[in-house]
């Protein structure tokens, strides 16, 4: 049976402000795009969660919500620093690492270096060496399987150690509510819900046909998740040749504005994940399929490598104002950025002559 940890860097972009910046220790600090360039939250405090922050909220709610907040630019060179340090840590550990985003990685521990049994003695020491070379806290997972180690992550931030051993999984997840199962996102959650569907020991009495009818293919997921079965093995990647997320919209959609929301929060995900790869790329693509199933592409060659969710979203927007989506009902959205460069190349300059051109 694997033993798998999965660690979680607590509001790790913020917290490494209030690392740097001892003034800003326990104020509501808030890592995102500007309000005024219609920005989301990247990352908030703990302090600032009570006010009912999140990431990915407009950043305008969120200052709206909490107008005492400090809102900080986000600075990727650093952060991808302090990620750096931290996958050198897990790599003193085993060589099964699997980086999920810049802030979050699972860790196959079935065979380690130190030929220690208890993945819990190793998910502590983890978390203690994170803490003593970069001053930051990490929330680790403990369990047989990845599904298991995430949801054991969540249980008890900031800094907690969970663990899930394989008799006490279904027990945990029969009181777990249906919107904390890591797979099912709030559409699911709420649609679940209105089924009277609230915990995992609710969820655990539909049938895999049944749950197929609802939600398809992610049917049989949630019925395998609900009992604590998942078969995926920590993958240590080869670097990609592009990176992107794709949407199947539940009914086709004509509505402009929730379809500008969707594709900025596409290239969120994608930056993302560009994060955690520390990748950036030049060329941002768009796929757009109509209500009738055609599909259409368009991509926009920068001059410089991006890797930022801002950036990806204002580009993808240009180029969907280069399809039909104005006069047309669209089924499926994506963004992909590929091309890809190594993200600390420093700004080129040219030398201009007069007269300017």
């Amino acid at each position: 049976m694997r033993k798998i940890i999965h660690i979680d860097m607590d509001a790790f972009f913020a917290s490494i402000e209030q690392r740097d910046r001892p003034e800003l220790r326990g104020r509501p600090v808030v890592v995102g795009g500007s309000p005024e360039r219609r920005g989301v939250v990247s990352t908030c405090s703990y302090e600032a969660r009570v006010f009912g922050l999140h990431s990915a909220m407009p950043m305008k709610t969120a200052l709206r919500l909490c107008p005492q907040a400090v809102l900080l630019d986000v600075d990727m060179k650093k952060y991808r620093r302090e990620s750096a340090k931290i996958r050198e840590i897990f790599h003193r550990y085993t060589d099964l690492v699997e980086p999920v985003s810049i802030d979050e990685a699972y860790l196959d521990v079935t065979e380690n270096r130190f030929g220690e049994a208890s993945a819990t003695k190793l998910a502590r020491a983890i978390q203690q060496e994170i803490f003593a070379v970069t001053g930051l806290t990490a929330s680790a997972g403990v369990s047989f399987n990845k599904f298991l180690a995430k949801i054991a992550s969540d249980a008890r931030k900031p800094a907690g150690l969970t663990v899930i051993p394989p008799e006490k999984a279904l027990a945990y997840l029969d009181t777990l509510p249906v919107g904390k199962f890591h797979g099912i996102g709030r559409v699911s959650a709420a649609k679940l819900t209105g089924m009277n569907i609230r915990t995992g020991h609710d969820l655990r009495q539909l049938d895999a046909s049944t749950l197929q009818a609802l939600f398809g293919k992610t049917g049989l997921f949630y019925y395998n998740i609900v009992r604590g079965i998942d078969n995926r093995p920590v993958e240590v990647e080869e670097e990609p040749k592009s990176v992107g997320h794709e949407i199947t919209l539940a009914e086709d959609c004509t509505d402009l504005r929730a379809l500008r929301i969707m594709l900025r929060q596409l290239a969120h995900r994608v930056a993302h994940r560009l994060q955690a790869k520390n990748l950036a790329g030049k060329t941002v693509t768009i796929k757009v399929r109509y209500g009738n199933f055609e599909t259409v592409t368009r991509s926009f060659s920068a001059h410089a490598p991006v890797c930022d969710g801002a950036e990806i979203g204002e580009i993808a927007i240009g180029l969907a104002a280069k399809t039909e989506w104005t006069t047309r009902p669209i089924r499926l959205l994506g963004v992909t950025v590929g091309n890809f460069v190594g993200p600390e190349i420093e700004p080129g300059y040219e030398q201009l002559l007069l007269p300017f051109p």
